[in-house]
């Protein structure tokens, strides 16, 4: 998604239409100039690129060093202004609606060999049995062994109805052929839904993209809530990317009133202009809501979260956002390429934007700087709560996760939670409810039994620092005079796992328990058992069923 431009005040174009008047025979001249610029530049790069194809004492390879150079200059720009070969159009495709033609498989590669990690409920892959945990072996005829995922995914997608072979591989079992049809893959924007409170009356949405059919997920999710009771309701963005600016006004018009201003959008031309506002009934205007977000919240999601925020009618839970406020554009270019281009920034309703990199300003080392702390400007909410731009969303009540222990780390990068569940899921054919499944004490030891003898590192912040501190000491030559304490020192901070598999234990059967739920109960059994502890989720639960709410929204104080 993507969308903004700084507004501008009813004096400012005045000011520029009667400068424009005055002075139009400068302004004219200053066309011109900028259109030699560009015709001279042109001329220098075609030539340029012409004597180092024909000159340069090794071969170029003309498309990939085209390539380079365009990536190049790009690069000087944002990081969401891109080229999109024909090559990658399908990735494009995907990124726009969710959709490719598949098996419906995630995949993951440990060491040579190519392995499922998830596979999607109700596709191929799901309904030939092939498990998370089994071995790709060969595809097609071609021997997987040694390919990276990038080579293997390119294998197992195809156009819907096209047929594939698959041989995979269960542990300590024979290989199995499996004569797949591709179907047309669509990655859901809502990929679970359902109630989270004991009483049954609130609500939980999550949403992790905005493609073409976002909206219509949110609005059908929404509907089977409140079918089955909810009174209240959630909306997790938290980890939501963005998308399509018109999705994003579509899911607040499920909330909001026909007719209520979502988001501005401007532009260096006038096409990109733009307002959007709610263009139907709202499902419901009234229900309370919550909206989850963090660090990894950008655009449509802060489009959605900023505008019931300024609003006042939604609280918003979690983390500072992302601050993305640029809009995005494709323009058709030759040969089925396409640029994916910034035209504008968005606002949304109390005139603010949220964008927090200004990358027309670079330090010497050609690195991004943060809109400065000066130019942070004021607005406010319709109910006249402070809020501000140039920072993303700041939520209405904080909420930070967790870090998990780094022994976690070190257990996940090392795939010995992956590899404990592939072993867990053959030995036993059932765990009952997803949402009741726990790690006891004796499938706890099981895995400190299973990861004991395995050999996986980590380090601490701690150690990390030490490590700062040793380098110092060799440089300034003090490190010989303190080697033995240094030593001593080092192992007394070094971790003890086996120590911190018991006392992290905690953090460690949170994953545990997640990847063995995933195993039987897929996606949709996943959420549901990581909710059951989380933070966010918690946090908005209690402010729903309290006083809280209408405090946060009205500015009412406690006892007022």
């Amino acid at each position: 998604m993507d969308k903004q431009i700084a507004p501008s005040s009813s004096k400012w174009k005045l000011w520029f239409a009667g400068a424009a008047i005055v002075a139009g025979g400068a302004f004219t001249i200053s066309a011109g100039d900028s259109y030699f610029e560009i015709s001279k530049n042109l001329e220098i790069f075609t030539e340029l690129y012409k004597e180092l194809n024909i000159y340069y004492v090794d071969d170029t390879q003309p498309g990939k060093l085209m390539k380079t150079g365009i990536d190049a200059m790009l690069n000087s720009l944002d990081p969401y202004t891109q080229y999109i070969p024909e090559s990658d159009m399908e990735d494009y495709r995907f990124m726009t609606t969710g959709q490719y033609g598949g098996i419906g498989a995630l995949i993951k590669r440990k060491e040579d060999k190519v392995f499922v990690s998830d596979p999607y409920e109700g596709y191929p892959a799901m309904k030939a049995e092939i498990w998370a945990g089994d071995e790709i072996v060969e595809v097609d005829g071609r021997r997987i062994q040694g390919m990276d995922t990038e080579e293997v995914s390119k294998l197992l997608k195809g156009q819907a109805g096209s047929q594939v072979k698959v041989i995979t591989q269960r542990l300590g079992m024979e290989p199995v052929m499996h004569e797949l049809v591709r179907e047309e893959i669509k990655i859901p924007d809502v990929p679970y839904k359902g109630m989270v409170d004991a009483a049954g009356e609130v609500g939980y949405i999550k949403l992790n993209s905005f493609t073409q059919t976002a909206g219509q997920e949110v609005r059908n999710a929404l509907k089977e809530l409140k079918e089955q009771g909810a009174k209240k309701m959630i909306l997790d963005l938290r980890g939501n990317g963005g998308g399509l600016l018109r999705e994003a006004v579509n899911i607040v018009n499920l909330f909001v009133p026909k007719n209520e201003l979502v988001v501005e959008t401007k532009g260096k031309i006038p096409e990109w202009d733009k307002t959007y506002k709610t263009l139907s009934e709202p499902v419901d205007a009234t229900i309370p809501l919550v909206v989850l977000v963090d660090g990894n919240s950008a655009s449509a999601s802060e489009i959605v979260s900023g505008a019931f925020q300024d609003l006042d009618r939604a609280v918003v839970i979690g983390e500072r956002s992302y601050g993305k406020g640029l809009v995005q554009q494709t323009r058709d270019l030759y040969y089925n390429s396409k640029l994916k281009v910034t035209v504008a920034k968005y606002y949304i309703p109390s005139g603010r934007c949220i964008q927090k990199l200004d990358y027309a300003q670079r330090d010497s080392s050609g690195k991004v700087q943060e809109v400065k702390e000066e130019a942070i400007a004021e607005f406010k909410t319709r109910n006249g709560r402070p809020v501000f731009d140039g920072r993303g969303v700041l939520p209405d009540i904080e909420v930070q996760d967790p870090d998990l222990a780094k022994v976690v780390g070190g257990l996940y990068s090392k795939d010995l939670f992956f590899d404990f569940a592939t072993r867990y899921r053959l030995a036993h054919p059932e765990i009952g409810p997803a949402g009741s499944f726990s790690v006891s004490d004796a499938l706890y030891q099981e895995f400190v039994d299973f990861v004991k003898d395995e050999h996986f590192e980590y380090d601490t912040e701690t150690l990390n620092a030490f490590k700062i501190l040793e380098e110092k000491a060799k440089k300034e030559r003090y490190y010989d005079h303190a080697k033995a304490q240094m030593e001593a020192l080092h192992d007394e901070l070094a971790p003890d796992r086996t120590e911190e598999l018991t006392r992290f234990r905690t953090d460690i059967e949170e994953v545990l328990r997640n990847e063995i739920v995933g195993r039987y109960y897929f996606q949709t059994g996943r959420a549901k058992a990581s909710l059951a502890t989380d933070p966010y989720v918690k946090s908005s639960i209690e402010v729903l069923n309290s006083a809280r709410y209408e405090e946060v929204l009205t500015q009412v104080k406690p006892g007022n």
